[in-house]
């Protein structure tokens, strides 16, 4: 059962997909289509959720449920990631891949690198500490007030001097 993002509690659990690109206008209402009808339609053991999602900066993706009554089984959340691998498949972008770092420079410029290349980026100047890097640690949506921390808060710090 969809409802828009703001109606969702502050306790809802949230996932967090960064796409490895800007999405254009159209490719965005591809996406906010295919999510709400998926979101109309996610349920766990035949039990429609209340859940929501919010694209933000036409680049990361949050898909939200409340658990309050019932809980996100496997099986739905397995769903789920096959519609985001569709997304994937159709607009040619990368949600699901892990490996991947989502970098926003003070200008605002965002940036989605290999999280094996953040070592090199750091020792090259690309990423310094007043750099935000999306924080791995958002569960819920009350979180997200927390999207974007300071590398020097986050857990690159270890790839700089001390």
């Amino acid at each position: 059962m969809y409802l828009p993002f703001d109606q969702m509690p502050d306790y809802a659990r949230v996932w967090v997909y960064q796409a490895d690109h800007k999405l254009s206008s159209a490719d965005e209402q591809l996406v906010r289509d295919r999510m709400k009808s998926f979101c109309e339609g996610w349920n766990t053991h035949g039990n429609l959720m209340p859940t929501s999602f919010e694209l933000i900066e036409s680049q990361i993706l949050i898909l939200a449920v409340d658990e309050s009554k019932l809980g996100a089984s496997g099986c739905s959340i397995d769903s789920s990631v096959r519609t985001l691998r569709e997304l994937e498949s159709i607009l040619h972008i990368n949600l699901t891949d892990q490996g991947k770092v989502s970098l926003r420079k003070p200008s605002g410029e965002m940036n989605v690198i290999s999280a094996l290349g953040v070592k090199s980026k750091v020792t090259s100047g690309e990423i310094d500490l007043e750099t935000e890097v999306i924080n791995p640690m958002i569960r819920v949506k009350s979180d997200l007030q927390n999207l974007w921390q300071p590398v020097r808060n986050s857990w690159l710090i270890k790839y700089f001097p001390n």
